[in-house]
């Protein structure tokens, strides 16, 4: 079976580097929902070495301090599942409390209409980032 991570198709790319990259999801209900992904096949955090663990975790921490910073969400969705797509990846989701779903995951069953969310461009986006990355380096 192709793995969709491995061999991805239009990704809107907002930050990468030799070990993983950030993907803008395209979700029309939720603006600043981001995907961190490893790059080599693997399907756990336990199949990487401690530093590529930490290296990880600080882009995926570093994602969540940028759609904090340029979304202003009530909370942020942190999930690394894997059980449809077994290949390391996190899931960044800005969540507001009148948003289709709250309280509940994005993937349960809608509980109103989705209201508008901010319109940030994947640029402004990819700057946050960059900077977070940057500031967080030091």
């Amino acid at each position: 079976m192709a793995c969709p991570l491995c061999q991805p198709e239009a990704e809107r790319i907002l930050w990468r580097d030799d070990r993983c990259r950030v993907i803008r999801v395209a979700d029309a209900h939720y603006h600043g929902y981001c995907r961190v992904i490893w790059h080599a096949h693997v399907a756990e955090m336990t199949d990487l070495t401690v530093p590529d663990r930490a290296h990880l975790m600080h882009i995926t921490l570093a994602t969540e301090a940028a759609v904090r910073q340029v979304f202003s969400p009530t909370k942020i969705n942190l999930a690394s599942l894997g059980n449809m797509v077994p290949h390391l990846h996190w899931h960044v989701i800005a969540r507001y409390a009148d948003d289709a779903h709250f309280p509940d995951p994005i993937w349960a069953e809608p509980k109103r209409a989705a209201p508008a969310q901010p319109a940030v461009s994947d640029t402004q986006l990819a700057i946050a980032l960059t900077e977070e990355i940057g500031r967080m380096d030091d």
